[in-house]
């Protein structure tokens, strides 16, 4: 993750937006701040795109716990995401049970290991954040 990181920022965004064999699969860098530390962090992660909003999935690989990036973004919802070379303000916000029916047809399309990850995590619903521009 760290190598992914740093080649998509050294490169602005021009290399590591994409993975190979996911025709779908696109990557943004989510800069999150530690809800308990305030150490700032960046995580590379499949997104989809939702109109002018982006959608991110909670899934941490289908383990029974949320990553520590959805619980950074739900005590400091207001951040960034580089998609690309562009750079965007956003505010996150976990989506709804009509939101969330909605969309995750739309990301198990974009990367169907999501379904193996929901199977495998205990009965923990995966979250969906959508990314909203920032006003």
């Amino acid at each position: 993750m760290g190598l992914h990181t740093l080649l998509y920022k050294a490169s602005g965004g021009r290399l590591g937006q994409n993975i190979p064999g996911l025709p779908k699969g696109k990557i943004l860098l989510l800069d999150h701040v530690g809800a308990k530390s305030g150490t700032k962090r960046t995580s590379p992660l499949l997104y989809i795109d939702d109109g002018e909003d982006v959608v991110i999935v909670a899934s941490k690989g289908g383990f029974p716990k949320h990553p520590a990036w959805y619980h950074n973004l739900v005590a400091n919802p207001d951040t960034t995401a580089q998609i690309g070379s562009e750079k965007r303000l956003v505010h996150a916000k976990v989506a709804t049970a009509e939101e969330r029916q909605r969309l995750w047809p739309k990301a198990v399309k974009a990367y169907s290991g999501y379904e193996d990850y929901q199977a495998r995590s205990r009965g923990r619903e995966i979250p969906m954040v959508i990314l909203e521009p920032r006003k």
